[in-house]
């Protein structure tokens, strides 16, 4: 067999062989992160628990009237790619609870009816369901006094400093777990979440309907059905009805790398049969890394919010998602070499004659 056509069969199996390889360690890059509270429970987590397609409550039924089903099957995507700390900057009021998506404008209907969790004052557990965990700080507001929940959810509801405010939070069973000190209320009221993550601009939010007191107040308590967190096995169940992209966000998304990383090693290795070195080729997007958000760890402005319970540390979840794309580097870097290796032996086969 001349020398030409066996280094074109080596070279070919090279990288035929390493191609699938960035392909399958692109394929278990960590997720993007999603999410939503639980308890409190989270409007769009109610909704979801309730069942889209066929809810109990008149302000889930109306929530899927205003913006339909899907948006309760994403329960865990209501998000900003690119908030990078500037929340209260980009979403306007009276959109607060869909963080400005029209795909969740259905939970901004202004009702005294949602589904509502009790809350009393003082030291409380907190859990948020993190269905994809990545590194962040969580921060939690309650609306003033004198909330009124037959209006348009405003920045100005809120108050001014979070109550609870977290960095990096322990996992917990698959939910991120952290305490905080709630300020004496009354009546119905909103719990307000973002969950900035710090590597990644990519931000969460959720509102969370309470009433505090025991027994209620009255007509906001008799308004207010109990709201309940999805058990796992519902979680389960939607995630085939679920759209919500798992893979990034962007110019980010590993499926697009890896498209980018298998051609740019196949044209490098067709690039030789002009006698173009295979050595100048670029391989694009395999060792990208995410920019850095903007998550700030507790101060003297808020309650410092202790992590509790779990034995894992979301430290140790991979949040930075280096490694996957580290594989894909390497593997990429092998095709290369391997169409640079066709590319050599052709030279030498070709003076060669």
């Amino acid at each position: 067999m001349p020398a030409r056509h066996q280094a074109a069969r080596i070279a070919t199996v090279a990288v035929a062989g390493v191609a699938p390889l960035a392909l399958t360690a692109l394929a278990a890059a960590p997720a993007a992160a999603h999410g939503s509270m639980t308890d409190p429970v989270s409007r769009v987590a109610g909704c979801f628990a309730e069942g889209p397609e066929n809810p109990r409550s008149a302000a889930c039924k109306a929530a899927v009237a205003a913006s339909g089903t899907q948006a309760l099957y994403d329960w865990n995507g209501v998000n900003i790619a690119n908030a990078a700390g500037k929340s209260k900057e980009i979403i306007p009021d009276g959109k607060l609870c869909s963080a400005g998506n029209d795909k969740y404008r259905g939970l901004d209907l202004a009702r005294a009816d949602w589904p509502a969790s009790r809350l009393t004052s003082g030291n409380r557990t907190f859990r948020y369901k993190g269905t994809a965990p990545h590194k962040g700080s969580f921060e939690l507001y309650v609306t003033k006094d004198g909330y009124d929940p037959t209006k348009p959810l405003k920045w100005s509801d809120l108050e001014s400093k979070p109550f609870a405010k977290v960095t990096d939070p322990r996992l917990e069973n698959g939910d991120y777990v952290f305490s905080g000190v709630v300020p004496v209320k009354s009546g119905r009221h909103l719990i307000y979440s973002i969950w900035q993550r710090s590597d990644s601009p990519e931000a969460f939010y959720t509102c969370s309907d309470v009433v505090f007191g025991e027994g209620g107040q009255g007509a906001e308590a008799s308004a207010a059905p109990t709201a309940s967190a999805p058990s796992d096995e519902v979680i389960a169940d939607g995630t085939d009805k679920s759209s919500v992209e798992h893979g990034g966000h962007g110019d980010d998304d590993p499926k697009t790398q890896a498209t980018v990383t298998a051609a740019a090693a196949a044209d490098t290795a067709s690039d030789t049969d002009s006698g173009t070195d295979a050595n100048s080729g670029t391989v694009s997007g395999a060792g990208a890394e995410e920019t850095a958000g903007s998550g700030e760890a507790a101060d003297g402005s808020a309650n410092d919010a202790e992590p509790a319970g779990g034995a894992q540390n979301l430290a140790e979840t991979g949040g930075a998602g280096s490694t996957p794309y580290i594989a894909v580097g390497g593997a990429a870097a092998l095709a290369v070499g391997a169409a640079a290796l066709f590319a050599s032996v052709r030279r030498r086969a070709t003076g060669s004659r």
